[in-house]
């Protein structure tokens, strides 16, 4: 049995954060994993940035529930669930992502939680460290079989570990520093790249 785990911001939907960004005008809450690889580094920095202009969740989740998915994603997902397992595994949190589960069909979602007090986000809880990893080892060690497509730094770890791992319309830096993984630049290209994996995996 094949499970495929994607991530989900800058694959099936856009970057939570640069929409946050746009909208506010704090150009700084643009950086994102593909900019910085230390996950409590770059989260310190954009808690300190709501922190100072004092940004509520509220407001945060008014932008994500007008995002959506990219066009193509909801069809994509349905292709693949017809064809293996699929789990999106991703950094992003519960309290930012529902609107966009629901949006992808309730797909399948490990992330993080936020510790919130009066709609002002306070800090945060991962459900593990390295967690997208552990969550490909962890499938592995169910005898399933893994792929795995990301676009970020956070998401080469456990590209490492699937038994098949593509990169999906990654920055030039993270292509530079992982030349081992193909790369793809569309759903469409993704998909091309998952068939024949989907086949030499079920034998």
């Amino acid at each position: 049995m094949i499970v495929t785990c994607l991530d989900m911001e800058g694959v099936l939907v856009p970057e939570i954060w640069i929409n946050v960004a746009q909208r506010t005008g704090i150009d700084e809450l643009r950086l994102t994993t593909r900019d910085i690889s230390d996950y409590h580094e770059l989260m310190k920095h954009r808690l300190r940035l709501l922190d100072e202009h004092q940004i509520t969740l509220s407001a945060i989740q008014e932008v994500i529930a007008a995002m959506g998915p990219y066009p193509d994603a909801p069809d994509f997902l349905a292709w693949l669930r017809e064809r293996s397992q699929v789990i999106v595994l991703s950094d992003t949190f519960y309290e930012f992502a529902s609107p966009l589960v629901k949006q992808l069909h309730h797909a399948t979602l490990f992330c993080h939680s936020l510790e919130v007090e009066n709609d002002r986000i306070t800090g945060y809880r991962l459900r593990q460290e390295d967690s997208k990893r552990e969550a490909v080892k962890a499938l592995q060690q169910l005898n399933f079989k893994v792929i795995s497509a990301g676009d970020s730094y956070n998401d080469t770890n456990m590209l490492t570990q699937a038994d098949a791992g593509i990169l999906i319309n990654p920055p030039a830096n993270v292509v530079e520093e992982f030349p081992q993984f193909p790369v793809v630049n569309s759903l469409g290209e993704l998909r091309a790249a998952i068939e024949p994996l989907l086949e030499s995996l079920a034998q």
